[in-house]
């Protein structure tokens, strides 16, 4: 308490401050971050800097969201190196994209009572930059995050976040560890992000609005609240084929029949790759030939075409999709809008309005911006770049999608250079290409927005 003498504070109970003073713990609690060389640790609420210490120990970058005036400057004055940033405001308003361009990023923080709820979903929203978070939160949380089925605590906090998360308790703290002491026991937690393929794919907007529906009463049958994505007969189809009683209440359904239920309802875009779809086979003057298959064209590497779009919102971000695992080149790695090959007898603008359709869900006006010449960085595809204006929402092609987020130009920039890993090259090349035009169109894009 000294500290808070010297600084003239006392914790503030609107703010939900209890300090850890138990150095011990707080090494056990980093500990269990897994943190390692090269990575960067988001700290939500550092206090007095009981977690800093030891991350501080180990030489990683770090970044401090602390949203009290007096304790952002102690934490200034106490860790002021190159390697410790301190940001001063709400950590609900910290925009977690920024953590692509530092991964590998993971998050620890001891979480204010009365915000767990709201921290918990802003650092787990797709597009998450982030795959391990350790959090102290309390004892009633901690349990309701883990819940499974048939329990009071399951509710749709427990779904949602264990549809991507794999949840582990690890330890109960007594609240003499804190000052002042809170009123009931915390709970350290473990959050770690689940491999694509752990579940069945869902549009995830889609399945929490469908989850919060079920759980919106808790005592009624869930058939009868969710009108909303289905008349009576639909929501039957859909409760027999997720195995669901039709007397079942939310609490009933594991995660597994949400998702179910959900992709019976709202049948997913599945369009995938065909490896005997007939493409467009071209000259080195990009001049069509004779149309072969996909799977041919690959494996003798032979020219052909493709398309890639770059979709703009009205506040100046460029839409960047997250390829699926299930891509047999460059899974998991950042693209496009869309992109895509154009099809034997098809033109370069028929493709791209195609592409968009199938793989996001909408259609938009759709400018040429850039051309790119085959060559083994673009996979020896002659590429053609469109561009447009369009604000979502989308709806991923599940069979080609992971996820999706909008990133402004400057972030790109830098992600870019930092981390090339994390794209696919022909990104890249068609990225560098139309660089000045696209920030023309984000000019046009923000002036139609007012």
């Amino acid at each position: 308490m000294s500290v808070l003498h010297s600084l003239g504070a006392s914790p503030r109970k609107r703010l939900g401050q209890n300090f850890l003073h138990d150095r011990n713990i707080a090494s056990w609690i980093v500990e269990k971050l897994e943190i390692g060389p090269g990575q960067h640790v988001v700290e939500i609420g550092p206090g007095l800097g009981a977690l800093t210490e030891e991350i501080i120990r180990w030489g990683l970058s770090i970044t401090l969201l602390e949203k009290d005036r007096a304790f952002a400057k102690y934490l200034r004055e106490k860790f002021e190196r190159p390697n410790v940033e301190v940001i001063e405001g709400d950590a609900l308003e910290y925009d977690t994209r920024v953590e692509f361009l530092r991964r590998p990023a993971k998050v620890i923080g001891n979480l204010p009572y009365y915000l767990s709820s709201a921290l918990l979903f802003h650092f787990t929203a797709d597009p998450c930059p982030f795959e391990h978070m350790v959090f102290t939160v309390q004892k009633e949380m901690a349990s309701r995050l883990s819940a499974t089925p048939k329990c009071k605590e399951y509710g749709s906090l427990s779904v949602i976040i264990q549809r991507q998360w794999q949840v582990t308790r690890l330890k109960t703290l007594p609240p003499s560890v804190f000052l002042p002491q809170p009123q009931v026991d915390s709970v350290v937690v473990s959050l770690k992000r689940r491999m694509p393929g752990a579940f069945e794919e869902a549009d995830a907007g889609e399945f929490a609005a469908l989850v919060k529906a079920g759980f919106s009463e808790r005592r009624k049958q869930v058939r009868n609240l969710l009108s909303r994505f289905g008349d009576p007969e639909q929501i039957e189809i859909a409760l027999l084929a997720a195995a669901v009683a039709f007397t079942a209440r939310a609490e009933d359904i594991s995660i597994e029949q949400w998702i179910r239920i959900l992709n019976v309802l709202q049948p997913p875009v599945i369009y995938g790759s065909n490896p005997g779809e007939l493409l467009s086979v071209v000259d080195q003057n990009d001049e069509p030939l004779e149309p072969l298959a996909r799977a041919t064209i690959h494996r003798e590497n032979l020219l052909h075409r493709a398309v890639h779009i770059l979709l703009v919102n009205r506040r100046g971000e460029l839409l960047l999709q997250k390829r699926s695992h299930r891509k047999d080149r460059f899974p998991r790695r950042w693209d496009s809008s869309a992109a895509g090959h154009v099809d034997a007898h098809e033109s370069y603008r028929e493709c791209a309005m195609r592409e968009l359709l199938e793989e996001l869900g909408v259609t938009a006006t759709l400018a040429k911006i850039g051309k790119i010449p085959a060559s083994e960085a673009t996979g020896r595809e002659f590429i053609e770049i469109f561009a447009g204006i369009h604000d979502g929402p989308f709806h991923w092609n599940q069979h080609e999608i992971e996820t999706g987020g909008f990133f402004n130009l400057k972030m790109v920039d830098h992600w870019i250079a930092t981390r090339p890993q994390d794209f696919a090259p022909g990104f890249v090349e068609c990225y560098r290409e139309v660089r000045v035009p696209l920030g023309d169109l984000i000019v046009r894009a923000r002036e139609e927005s007012g």
